[in-house]
């Protein structure tokens, strides 16, 4: 993947998705951009936070190999 230093991030999405997030952001009087830092945000906070539901693979396979010995 491809990170520039300009502060532009090109997605290319479907026309119909695009149509469909414009007309719901309208309808909520919120632009693209105001939607997507909003969510950018949202995403960087949460994802420094361990899930409840997350499980540990690692800790899986060692507990997994412990039952076969």
């Amino acid at each position: 993947m491809s990170v520039g230093t300009s502060g532009r991030i090109v997605v290319e999405i479907d026309p119909g998705v695009k149509r469909d997030l414009y007309t719901a952001l309208s309808r909520e009087g919120k632009t693209l951009k105001g939607w997507f830092l909003s969510r950018a945000e949202e995403y960087i906070c949460d994802s420094g936070q361990l899930s409840i539901f997350e499980r540990d693979h690692d800790s899986d396979a060692e507990s997994s190999n412990r039952t076969e010995e």
